[in-house]
């Protein structure tokens, strides 16, 4: 940074007391919550990360030092904003794996394939024996895998099957009308409103490497 772009010590001062009034909004906003998703806690929240965000930058380029916060990614949720009471919901859920033992899903995938060839066909979704090909093919044996086990099975058994669990994240929004059928198939995750979703679980290593070091987690995680 130019010393003509260099910010002042009023600025990382001013900074400083947004911090204090954004902390004092969010203790008041936290004391008087009306139930644990009050709309302006999360508002609150927001506020006082944005605040810190400013005077962590500013302070960092006027004096090069840091704070000591852990400041929320642009991943956060805004303040809800939809119907108090949804007359119907979308439940929205991504869980990603690692094949991290090939051998191990391709004999599993072969089990099946050979115990409801059928069904194993229907699965892999291109015609072929599916009882022939799976010996070779990860491809063929996830669609074995996923077509013949819920995803909720296959979450509690992915060891089983050779996978190793990464990130996971479920949301749950609120919607006006229950949708047409077929109406979201081709594009299921793209309609939907952060600022109508109800609730959101995720689960991450990183969670459990953040609190290692104690560092402060932000409110997606279980929020």
């Amino acid at each position: 940074m130019s010393d003509a772009a260099q910010p002042s010590a009023a600025e990382v001062r001013a900074a400083a007391e947004a911090v204090k009034a954004a902390l004092d909004r969010h203790l008041d906003a936290v004391e008087r919550r009306s139930g644990q998703d009050d709309p302006a806690v999360y508002a609150a929240f927001d506020e006082l990360a944005a605040a810190a965000e400013v005077y962590d930058e500013l302070l960092y380029d006027t004096y090069d030092e840091v704070t000591p916060f852990e400041i929320p990614g642009s991943d956060a949720l805004p303040a809800y904003a939809g119907p108090e009471e949804p007359s119907a919901l979308s439940v929205l859920i991504r869980r990603d794996y690692t094949v991290a033992e090939p051998q191990r899903l391709l004999h599993q995938a072969q089990r099946i394939a050979d115990l409801d060839p059928d069904a194993a066909d229907e699965a892999t979704g291109n015609g072929a024996d599916a009882a022939a090909v799976v010996g070779t093919s990860v491809h063929a044996a996830l669609g074995v895998l996923f077509g013949e086990f819920e995803p909720d099975e296959i979450a509690s058994r992915h060891k089983e099957f050779g996978l190793e669990e990464g990130d996971s994240t479920l949301w749950v929004a609120a919607a006006d009308d229950p949708a047409e059928p077929g109406e979201w198939l081709s594009a299921p995750f793209d309609q939907t409103d952060p600022q109508r979703v109800v609730c959101r679980f995720d689960v991450s290593a990183v969670f459990d490497e953040e609190l290692g070091d104690d560092e402060l987690e932000s409110p997606d995680h279980g929020r």
